[in-house]
């Protein structure tokens, strides 16, 4: 059993895999060139947004989002405390200090009102992170945004091909709604190259051209260097993978859907297992299936699944007020309290587009016969 099929998601559509990637082979093309050219211009297309550019990977892309931004060193951004740690990294990276605001309870997203109390004569930015596969509540939150005159850098790593509603009726795709979006192309996200990729998102030109060059290494034209960039850039090959897996990302949001209903229904009848919530506001698409169980429980229930040779993986076992690196760094905003108790509680059990009907009653009854025999 995997946590993730990349083999059996490969095998369903080799025969495209394999001819894009003759096709990069056979051009020679192997940086830039057509296959990265079309990517970009098709998931622009896809995701709603005026302007889409590649980039190496998804940490690459919140760098250069927050370069693009022009913030200065001590100008601070604000960051759920409950993430991946990238969001706030690329923040303590470029001399900005990140602000840890406490996520809801149910949708493990950041808490728009946690923001606004966050919010100082020095905040410039507020990074929303999309967790686990469903939007944050975009449009409170650009509204506060707007209110203070802050910079809106949407992590959508997690949540491409979920929508966001609007309250009247109007739908956005996640990553389209702020200044700029940010996502990953790591293998294991709902749209994963086989190595490693990212992009970003707007709709305003100036910050597609600032973007660009500063993926570019600060350039417009070869070796006449304008602004301080990086190197970082998309591959041909992964460009080709992702031309083909686009096209199938809807899809694979579906099954995602159908294989969580699936574990909604074996799982609800078991009251110390808290299901995941989805917000009126926003479609899920499942990145990961993250349940909370009692703190006391959650690490015997991980071995305990281990020992059936069932897979499950904590995402994430320390808010990042607790990690290290951020000591001294940081300011943390209000008391952080739910973040610490997600993190004591939260348990993913296994999610791809492979997954079965028998691999998913194998799980549940695990988890309900772990339960049976341990209160």
């Amino acid at each position: 059993m995997e946590m993730v099929d990349l083999k059996g998601q490969y095998m369903a559509i080799r025969e495209e895999i394999d001819g894009a990637l003759r096709d990069v082979l056979d051009s020679g093309r192997f940086i830039g060139g057509p296959a990265v050219q079309e990517f970009a211009s098709s998931l622009a297309a896809y995701n709603g947004s005026s302007h889409a550019v590649t980039c190496a990977n998804g940490t690459d892309a919140l760098q250069i989002a927050l370069m693009a931004l022009g913030l200065r060193p001590g100008d601070e951004v604000i960051v759920p405390d409950f993430t991946y740690v990238a969001s706030a990294e690329v923040i303590a990276l470029l001399s900005l200090k990140p602000v840890f605001v406490d996520v809801d309870a149910r949708t493990f997203n950041i808490d728009v009102a946690e923001v606004r109390k966050a919010i100082t004569e020095r905040t410039r930015a507020v990074i929303p992170v999309h967790l686990y596969g469903q939007c944050c509540d975009m449009e409170a939150l650009m509204e506060i945004a707007s209110e203070y005159g802050l910079y809106v850098v949407e992590d959508n790593a997690q949540s491409i091909g979920s929508d966001y509603r609007f309250r009247d009726g109007t739908v956005r795709k996640s990553g389209s709604i702020g200044h700029i979006g940010c996502t990953s192309f790591f293998p294991s996200k709902n749209l994963g190259c086989y190595g490693d990729g990212g992009a970003l998102f707007t709709d305003d030109p100036e910050l597609a051209e600032r973007i660009s060059m500063i993926a570019n290494h600060g350039q417009r034209i070869k070796y006449h260097h304008d602004i301080i960039g990086c190197n970082s850039r998309l591959d041909s090959i992964q460009a080709a993978v992702l031309n083909v897996k686009l096209r199938y990302l809807d899809r694979y949001c579906r099954l995602r859907r159908e294989a969580a209903f699936y574990y909604n229904e074996g799982l609800s009848d078991l009251p110390q297992v808290t299901l995941p919530y989805r917000a009126d506001y926003s479609s899920h698409v499942y990145h990961q299936y993250t349940v909370q169980v009692p703190a006391e429980y959650r690490d015997s229930l991980k071995k305990y699944l281990e020992s059936r040779g069932i897979p499950s993986m904590i995402y994430y076992p320390l808010p990042l007020h607790g990690q290290k690196a951020f000591k001294g760094i940081a300011r943390l905003s209000g008391s952080l309290e739910t973040a610490g108790r997600l993190a004591a509680s939260v348990l993913s059990l296994p999610m791809h587009t492979e997954l079965t009907r028998d691999v998913q009653d194998e799980v549940i009854y695990a988890v309900k016969e772990f339960f049976r025999t341990n209160g």
